[in-house]
């Protein structure tokens, strides 16, 4: 076991972040599932190169809610880290490894990596009175196993966590117990990650499956038919429509978007149109325009 202080530059740092990096302390959630973004995305970046000789697969981010122990698991299968590399990115604070991979690579990564400041992961703490990382690189080196209970103090020791990828546990403070609630943690990433480009799971739902395809059935037969299964229940959509080519979408794939962005309006949009810019800056979206009713109230300031 390795035992250590955090490298910061006042004492008091953690209480500071805990009361003022963010005025909603509902971030937390946003930053890390950020994080196990970024981390996903650069194992992707890394294959496709061939510098990462490992499989990508199909990754998937896990939140997940164990109300009784009073804890948060965000789980990802990205690169993971080494011992080595959790002393460098966890232990200096403000120390981004987002952007120093954006530099490495800025010739050839075209991935849309997050964090910039490395401030985002310590948000955890303005939940949370303890937290726990466990990691393993892609790599063939040692998982390793961080700890820390939100003073400058730490643990840092070997993990038998075979599997790559990090795994952040929140060991949830009184204070903020409504972070437990399925409701809370689903409506924010619903508000935040919805459209992340890797899947994100937060627990399971029935889904009916077809166990005689190609027979049609009268309607008191379905029972027969149809099995209840459970499966992985992902709660955003990794490919919007911004990410695609106008040629591959219809008037309807639009109005389809339309709809889940604004599931509560219920006229369809006069029109829209698809952004897609290069020069002199990257910019791509999709500006709708929608209907205005008489009696509408304007809003100054609301864009989404």
């Amino acid at each position: 076991m390795t035992t250590g202080k955090i490298n910061v530059s006042v004492e008091n740092i953690f209480p500071l972040i805990k009361k003022f990096l963010y005025s909603d302390h509902e971030i937390f959630l946003r930053e890390l599932v950020s994080n196990a973004t970024d981390a996903t995305l650069k194992l992707k970046h890394l294959t496709s190169i061939g510098e990462a000789k490992t499989e990508y697969g199909n990754p998937v981010i896990e939140v997940k809610i164990d109300k009784e122990g009073k804890k948060i698991h965000i789980k990802d299968q990205g690169l993971g880290m080494t011992a080595e590399e959790v002393e460098k990115y966890i232990n200096q604070v403000a120390f981004s490894g987002a952007e120093e991979f954006l530099d490495k690579y800025k010739d050839s990564s075209k991935e849309g990596i997050i964090g910039h400041f490395g401030l985002g992961f310590y948000s955890a703490f303005m939940v949370a009175e303890k937290v726990e990382i466990i990691t393993k690189s892609y790599k063939d080196e040692p998982a390793a196993h961080w700890t820390c209970d939100g003073s400058p103090e730490f643990t840092l020791e070997p993990s038998d966590k075979t599997d790559r990828g990090t795994e952040i546990i929140l060991h949830i403070a009184e204070d903020s117990l409504e972070f437990l609630e399925e409701r809370r943690i689903f409506d924010l990433l619903n508000k935040y990650n919805k459209f992340m480009p890797v899947p994100i799971k937060f627990g399971t739902r029935t889904e009916k499956i077809e166990q005689k395809k190609g027979e049609s059935v009268d309607a008191e037969d379905k029972d027969e038919v149809f099995k209840s299964v459970e499966v992985d229940n992902i709660i955003n959509n990794p490919n919007p429509a911004w990410t695609k080519q106008p040629a591959d979408l219809s008037d309807e794939d639009y109005k389809n978007f339309y709809r889940e962005l604004y599931p509560m309006q219920f006229e369809e949009p006069l029109f829209n149109i698809h952004l897609n810019v290069d020069y002199p800056f990257n910019l791509t979206g999709i500006l709708y325009f929608p209907r205005l009713g008489s009696d509408m109230q304007i809003q100054k300031d609301k864009i989404q």
